[in-house]
């Protein structure tokens, strides 16, 4: 019908699992418009809004998704976010937790994130502030990370927050351990995909059943080293594990991480059809609608 054809149309305007463009909440544009009154905040007010949708489909209606420590993730927001990017890999902070609701608790789910181009804009930051420089270069191919409990029941991930800390961001084009690439400089959105798992714990049968949640105030620029010292300051005051401060380097951390990364891109390769599956299932076309928020 029209509304199949409308989400056609949505995933047609967009690359990788093609989110609609939609405004974003009334509180992200307040935010906005603090921005853009503030000369220091440079934020979104350059910037579109980062798309604020979820795909949804029959039997995947009543999930609702919470994002942990969302005051503190506007914190960041307001200023500008930065994600640092390594050649070895780094966590994010804040780190990404969410609380999922609505789950058939007998039902097995894989949870998964990616981290999408927010705008095909480059960015630099001069005069306190961020500003659009040029066009994006091509992103890489999308890497997906599937949470290390994949599958799980929902009775599971509804017991206790879900943690997406280990995932690692990586400047590193050629990068063997299955961490998200990301260009510096650039703009982007992570987004949380939670998949129903066929009688194998696993997808890629035509209909697998998946949605979508995104948190606009979770956009970060990527770069190799802080830009705003509010950012700076930030980081050392609310991250324990702000090493990047206190001399050290990833070496150590590294080697640490060598055998879970390799179980983890082991898990990866096992899962990865799920992009051409999400990919697919979003051109046949999808209901869209609203993200659940605190």
């Amino acid at each position: 019908g029209d509304s199949a054809k409308e989400a056609r149309n949505m995933a047609d305007t967009e690359e990788g699992f093609g989110l609609p463009s939609t405004p974003v909440d009334s509180e992200a544009k307040e935010l906005q418009a603090e921005a853009k009154q503030d000369p220091q905040l440079g934020t979104t007010s350059k910037a579109p809004p980062a798309p604020q949708a979820a795909f949804t489909q029959q039997g995947m209606e009543g999930i609702k998704v919470f994002l942990h420590e969302r005051e503190l993730w506007l914190k960041f927001h307001e200023v500008g976010t930065e994600m640092i990017i390594t050649k070895a890999g780094r966590r994010m902070f804040p780190s990404y937790k969410v609380k999922v609701t609505g789950l058939n608790p007998k039902t097995k789910y894989i949870l998964l994130m990616d981290i999408v181009p927010a705008d095909d804009h480059r960015y630099k930051f001069a005069d306190n502030k961020w500003s659009v420089t040029g066009k994006a270069e091509p992103a890489m191919p999308g890497r997906l990370y599937v949470h290390p409990d994949s599958p799980a029941t929902g009775a599971h991930w509804m017991r206790q927050l879900v943690s997406f800390q280990k995932l690692k961001l990586t400047n590193n084009h050629l990068d063997p351990f299955g961490h998200i690439i990301l260009n510096s400089m650039h703009k982007y959105q992570p987004r949380l995909h939670i998949v129903k798992a066929d009688e194998n714990n696993g997808f890629g049968s035509k209909n697998t059943a998946f949605c979508t949640h995104v948190f606009p105030e979770t956009a970060f620029i990527a770069v190799t080293s802080y830009q705003n010292h509010k950012i700076t300051q930030l980081k050392i005051e609310n991250n324990p594990f702000a090493k990047g401060f206190r001399g050290s380097d990833d070496m150590e951390l590294h080697r640490m991480s060598r055998m879970q990364s390799l179980n983890d891109v082991l898990r990866v390769n096992a899962y990865l059809s799920i992009a051409g599956v999400i990919r697919e299932e979003l051109h046949l076309g999808l209901k869209s609608c609203a993200c659940q928020q605190m």
